[in-house]
């Protein structure tokens, strides 16, 4: 009886459940749509309830859809989205309130308070005091709920991000854990000792018996008793790093860029840890057995957004789709620029006060120039991160791989090409995440030999190669650095 591996994919606005076979293929998937609430401006949150919901739903839905039972699956694999704070009741396994989303502004105040302590909790979590990380949302938790900090303190609460929260309810309760990638997002794990850092704990006053016990990613994390007696959790990464190891990036420098609402570049950097200077992040990519490999990360606030932008609000395109033939038709740019610093600008900069632009207007400016240099800025701020991590490891890039809806733009994918000067490898499966998840659980199981394995079933489905000159490539990106620096100048 053929086996397969069930990846559980737990994204911001989906859940999904995959089945993928030894050769990496998905053969089934079932998807349901998650949803955020939105209580103040700039605050997100979302039900860990209903996302614990979701998860039997799309588990149960994708076995039927296959018509087989729990006798197929080999293992589960858990990947999710990253620093998202759930905090529950112990005894009864239930959420105090609503979890804090990655991308929520709430905890902002919080991070301010801190401002001083930047250099220290950078050397220690390789991380940027930012309410994008768990500590300030779960210093926000534990003030606004009467009781929450006595009760933390007393082991009455646990703390996990979407992965703990999963594998707890699917262990029944006995597993309180999460992996290492994970925890290195939480700005409470020490990046060199891998373990809880009890000066940051002090620091953000979260007491200690709240956290989830630290494990590799490819590990047994022990039965899925809720669905079955027999199979077991071998993978958990959080999402971009999942990506980063289903793109079979295991070697020293190898990098990929996911295209969504925003793009994520990760660079392999090996066992080396790499401390930027340069606004990138440093994080663990993930743990088998006793070696660990560690990434640089970049952050791009709006790369796919900004053709939802003109879709919805600038009305200029009909579907998305529809701006790769806009952006072909337009010859030539004429040096119009669009810097969509929407919520401001990501790496290198962290410039959360700057506000979108557009420059190089003429009465010849039409829609497609709109849509061509909107498509064009996703690529300039991928090699703003691009540069920063080849400047500060040293290392070449000679072949970016590339996942996430945007990739389906072939105008993109070959300016970006052109503008790094580097090719652009598109997988033949674009369920990286999952695929990611799958791979650590399946090496942990035996149900994928090594990486070796994994290597040879990951495949190419076309390769976009640079064919612009170098003085075309340096004119067009000192304009944008132009665009970015007047934009800055104007808050």
């Amino acid at each position: 009886m053929e086996k397969f591996i069930l990846s559980i994919d737990q994204g911001t606005t989906s859940t999904r459940a995959l089945l993928i076979d030894k050769n990496g293929v998905v053969v089934n998937m079932v998807q349901e749509e998650a949803f955020c609430s939105f209580p103040h401006s700039g605050w997100v949150e979302t039900d860990a309830l209903n996302i614990w919901v979701s998860v039997i739903s799309v588990v149960n839905a994708v076995l039927v859809k296959q018509n087989i039972s729990w006798d197929s699956i080999d293992s589960i694999g858990i990947t999710n989205q990253r620093e998202t704070a759930v905090v529950w009741d112990k005894e009864t396994g239930m959420p105090i309130c609503n979890a804090i989303v990655w991308q929520s502004r709430q905890s902002a105040e919080i991070c301010d308070r801190f401002e001083d302590k930047k250099e220290f909790i950078h050397k220690k979590t390789g991380l940027l005091i930012n309410p994008y990380f768990s500590a300030s949302k779960i210093r926000f938790i534990l003030e606004h709920n009467p009781g929450a900090q006595e009760r933390a303190e007393k082991g009455e609460l646990l703390f996990g991000t979407i992965d703990s929260w999963i594998i707890y309810r699917m262990t029944r309760g006995k597993v309180h854990a999460t992996d290492v990638s994970n925890a290195s997002r939480t700005m409470l794990m020490n990046i060199e000792t891998l373990s809880w850092d009890e000066e940051l704990c002090k620091l953000f006053n979260v007491p200690m018996k709240m956290l989830p016990k630290i494990l590799p990613s490819s590990y047994d994390y022990g039965v899925a008793s809720f669905f079955s007696k027999d199979v077991h959790i071998h993978g958990v990464a959080g999402d971009q790093q999942a990506a980063l190891f289903g793109q079979a990036c295991f070697e020293e420098g190898e990098s990929k860029n996911t295209y969504g609402t925003g793009c994520f570049m990760l660079m392999n950097t090996g066992e080396k840890l790499t401390y930027s200077e340069k606004g990138l992040i440093t994080t663990v990519g993930w743990k088998i057995g006793n070696k660990v490999t560690y990434a640089l990360e970049g952050s791009v606030f709006i790369g796919g957004a900004v053709v939802q932008w003109l879709r919805d609000k600038m009305g200029l395109i009909a579907h998305s789709s529809d701006s790769e033939a806009l952006a072909m038709d337009c010859r030539d740019p004429h040096g119009v620029y669009i810097v969509p610093a929407f919520v401001g600008l990501g790496t290198p900069y962290w410039d959360d006060d700057a506000r979108g632009a557009v420059f190089g207007l003429t009465r010849n400016t039409d829609k497609r120039h709109f849509v061509r240099a909107a498509l064009e800025s996703v690529a300039y701020q991928c090699k703003d991160v691009f540069e920063v991590m080849k400047s500060e490891t040293g290392l070449s890039i000679p072949t970016l791989k590339v996942d996430g809806g945007a990739t389906a733009n072939n105008f993109l994918m070959q300016f970006q090409s052109n503008i790094l000067d580097t090719k652009i490898d598109l997988p033949e499966c674009l369920q990286t995440t999952a695929l990611g998840a799958a791979f650590l659980a399946g090496l942990s199981s035996k149900y994928y030999k090594n990486l070796d394995h994994i290597k040879s079933i990951h495949h190419c489905q076309k390769l976009f190669t640079p064919n612009m000159d170098e003085e075309e490539r340096e004119k067009l990106y000192n304009g944008w650095k132009k665009a970015v620096s007047v934009t800055r100048m104007f808050k």
